[in-house]
């Protein structure tokens, strides 16, 4: 992996879309796989934060925006010209996660992470008075 990339959390999921048909973005999130392309797009006209970058899908679907954290970084490379490559990660429970690249060559992803296994067996405590239930 090179130092010009990093994984960044897209936010908003829950939230519809303001298109036509007030698309689902939790569901266009469920039909990305690792590796699709994603856009970035700039939105200084948002009212609700002019350092606002938004992220579509391959359909052209937004999926969400940049964290307000990242967003005023990654737009001002955006608004300079920088080429920036990015593709989606992975999804979780409350983020979806995308790959970007700086200086135009594809995003490497991470290998996957872990999905923890439980056991069948397991039991858990039984709440009682004495856990303050």
């Amino acid at each position: 992996m090179d130092d010009r990339e990093l994984s960044l959390a897209v936010v908003g999921l829950d939230h519809a879309n303001s298109d036509k048909s007030r698309s689902n973005r939790r569901f266009e999130v469920a039909l990305c796989a690792p590796g699709d392309p994603v856009e970035l797009r700039r939105e200084p006209k948002n009212k609700a934060d002019r350092n606002a970058v938004a992220v579509f899908s391959e359909r052209g679907i937004q999926l969400g925006y940049l964290t307000a954290e990242r967003a005023p970084w990654i737009g001002g490379k955006l608004a300079a010209g920088e080429e920036v490559s990015a593709v989606f990660q992975e999804r979780l429970a409350a983020v979806a996660v995308i790959r970007v690249r700086f200086g135009g060559a594809a995003p490497t992803l991470p290998p996957p992470r872990a999905v923890p296994v439980y056991s069948h067996d397991f039991t858990p405590d039984p709440d009682g008075p004495e856990w303050g239930a």
